[in-house]
């Protein structure tokens, strides 16, 4: 069966600052993190990697990556843009950014047919989501309606430079998601492993709770419901909100809801690391050289 990753980096990074965050080199011969989930992903199976990304950050995108991966396995490229709506929407002039992460996968339709990982391209999420995803795609057999994440441990996703937010999970006791809330302000905890901070009031949270990091393991008739799932997302918008977003997760929780769907949640330690904020950039590669020194890497990333 074939399987594609399909890589989400239509996003405008403002909290990185100057720069394209998704394009930053953070390994020892200027790799970006985006070359690290390539690898381990074809390393885990998969066979064509697909990438989302903006018109204007096409030609860059492609000297710095696309070109290069084109090489080593097939390619493809869809592509957000704010003003890609329904019939019948139009964008309000004062949106700066695209609608989310729903939105960007919705431009994968007609490109993507096979069963897909889909993942942020800011992301390192470290070899073991790859192959449980693979797994779990190629052993199911693409059936409809079900899906599998890899979870990630919530303090093994942690800034040290401000806070973020994640997907906390809740998991049934058969090791399926019941739903996933979007929580904020999340920063680490000595004692408790995290805690959610807001205006400057620490609340504990359990560091070992699941929580989704946008790696969904998902099959084309998905596709399908975010074209559904769009104009009704447009529809609920209060007057004036310019910021609102079509997001994955909410999308994967209202068909759990509903029973259209299934999503099996096997637990990975691995460690996730990322550039959310510029200070996050040193941390990174330390991360990365931490990895060649360890043999989990090796200098010519692609070598076979």
């Amino acid at each position: 069966m074939k399987t594609s990753l399909v890589i989400m980096a239509a996003g405008i990074g403002s909290r990185f600052g100057a720069g394209i965050k998704q394009l930053a080199p953070v390994g020892p011969n200027g790799e970006i993190i985006m070359d690290y989930s390539i690898h381990d992903a074809l390393e885990a199976g998969f066979d064509r990697v697909v990438f989302i990304i903006r018109h204007d950050l096409e030609k860059d995108f492609r000297e710095i990556i696309g070109e290069r991966i084109e090489k080593i396995c097939p390619v493809a490229y869809a592509f957000q843009e704010k003003e890609d709506l329904p019939a019948g929407y139009t964008c309000p002039p004062d949106r700066k950014k695209p609608w989310g992460t729903g939105q960007a996968l919705l431009s994968c339709r007609g490109i993507v047919k096979e069963p897909f990982l889909v993942i942020n391209a800011d992301d390192y999420y470290g070899k073991e989501g790859f192959r449980i995803a693979h797994d779990f795609l190629t052993q199911n057999g693409g059936k409809p309606g079900e899906f599998c994440m890899p979870g990630f441990i919530l303090k093994n996703t942690l800034s040290e430079n401000g806070a973020v937010t994640r997907g906390v999970c809740s998991v049934s006791a058969a090791g399926f998601l019941d739903r996933v809330v979007e929580t904020g302000g999340l920063v680490p905890d000595e004692k408790y492993g995290a805690a959610v901070e807001k205006d400057g009031v620490r609340t504990p949270i359990d560091g070992n709770v699941i929580v989704s990091m946008n790696m969904w393991a998902l099959t084309p008739d998905f596709l399908d419901v975010l074209a559904v799932g769009f104009p009704a997302f447009l529809d609920k918008i209060p007057a004036g909100d310019v910021k609102a977003e079509y997001l994955l997760p909410s999308v994967v929780d209202g068909m759990i809801r509903d029973g259209s769907a299934t999503v099996r949640v096997i637990p990975t330690h691995d460690r996730w690391f990322g550039v959310t904020y510029q200070a996050d950039k040193a941390s990174v590669e330390e991360s990365f050289r931490q990895l060649y020194a360890r043999g989990v890497y090796q200098q010519n990333l692609y070598a076979k």
